[in-house]
Parts: structure tokens; C-alpha cells; sequence
């Protein structure tokens, strides 16, 4: 999902060495990792304590949930993008960070590379914001965070290859028979998400 971002900043990276820049790079997505988690703990807080005060069963979230992943399924298949609606509220937002990440330019050094994935974990991605309705249907803070931070350690490898590994992965990504196996996996753990939570709403 952040595949053309990851070539940009490589190349906003002046190290040569290859150690150097990878160290870097994984600071970068130390950081990116470190807002989805704070993202999901505060989101996991507020479904928690919502559904509390207003008495509703978290059980309406976590079919909102499943709704969502099959939002993602049907995206990740490139068959409706209706996640994109979410990426155009997300704007708004990113229109006030993304002027802070020109001042870290370029990713010289450990510190800089983390803060500026601090801030790109602001970036809008239906994709991270259909993840974070897990964390809203997680039941608490601890549950939220935890969600996230593992949503964001799966994007790693792909984000962290160099080379052959990564033209292969961009390769394996586009093949339209491994978009729809990953869709179909998503598309049936989001129908097994509502079927829990249905019936127990309905009787």
C-alpha cells in the first residue's frame, strides 16, 4: 500500500551503504508502527468506553468490523474501492502534518527517520482505517493498541526490501490470483466476524 512512498524516501536517504540504509528505513517504520498503536489504544478506549456509557453491546462493532473487512476484500481484489471514501476524510487531517515531514528531510539520521514515521503513520490509508475497526471492537486500550502494532509489523516485510526481494514482491502483489486468494481470506474472516456477532444481536 505505501510501496511508491517507501522508493521515494529511500532516495531522501543519502546513505550508501546498504546496512546504513536499512537500519534507517526500520526506524522509519518504528515509527509508523508506534502512531498505528497509539491510534488503536485510543481507539480500542473509546469503543470500550462508549459502548459502555450508552449501554450497546460491542457486538455492533464488531460487526462494523466485519462489514469493513469485507470492504478491505473487495479493495485488496480491486473490485470496489469504497475505502477510498475513508482515505478523503483522512485529508484533512494529513493536510496539517505532512508540512512538518519537508523539515526532516533528508533522512540523515536514526532520530529523524523515526520521527518522520511518526508522522507518516497520519497518512490516510483505507486500509489502516478499516484495521483500526478491529481495535474499535477490541474492547480496550491494551487489546486497540496491540491490534494495530501487529497490523503494522505484517506491512514490514514488504516495506523493508531491497532490490530482487522487492521487485518480486511488487510482482507477486500485482498478480491478480494472489489479490483474490488474500481477498478471499479477508472476505471470510469478515463473514466470520458478522456471524458471531449476528445472531447474538438478533435472539
Amino acid at each position: 500500500m505505501c510501496g511508491g512512498i517507501v522508493a521515494a524516501l529511500q532516495m531522501a536517504m543519502p546513505a550508501t551503504d546498504r546496512a546504513e540504509k536499512f537500519r534507517l528505513q526500520l526506524f522509519l517504520s518504528l515509527g509508523r508502527l508506534t502512531t498505528y498503536a497509539v491510534f488503536g489504544g485510543l481507539v480500542g478506549y473509546f469503543g470500550a468506553s462508549a459502548m459502555s456509557l450508552a449501554g450497546i453491546s460491542l457486538l455492533w462493532l464488531r460487526l462494523v468490523a466485519g462489514l469493513l473487512l469485507i470492504a478491505m476484500a473487495l479493495y485488496i481484489a480491486r473490485l470496489w474501492f469504497g475505502l477510498t471514501q475513508l482515505e478523503r476524510l483522512g485529508q484533512r487531517l494529513w493536510r496539517h502534518v505532512q508540512p512538518y515531514t519537508k523539515a526532516l528531510l533528508p533522512l540523515n539520521s536514526p532520530s529523524k527517520a523515526y520521527r518522520y514515521g511518526v508522522l507518516w503513520g497520519f497518512l490516510p490509508c483505507g486500509l489502516v482505517y478499516s484495521t483500526l475497526s478491529w481495535s474499535l471492537a477490541s474492547g480496550s486500550a491494551a487489546a486497540g493498541a496491540l491490534l494495530m502494532f501487529m497490523f503494522g509489523l505484517g506491512t514490514l516485510p514488504a516495506l523493508l526490501s531491497f532490490g530482487a526481494a522487492a521487485n518480486a514482491l511488487t510482482t507477486l502483489k500485482n498478480q491478480p490470483s494472489f489479490r483474490y486468494i488474500a481477498a478471499l481470506l479477508l472476505a471470510l474472516y469478515g463473514g466470520y466476524t458478522i456471524w458471531l456477532a449476528l445472531p447474538r444481536l438478533v435472539f
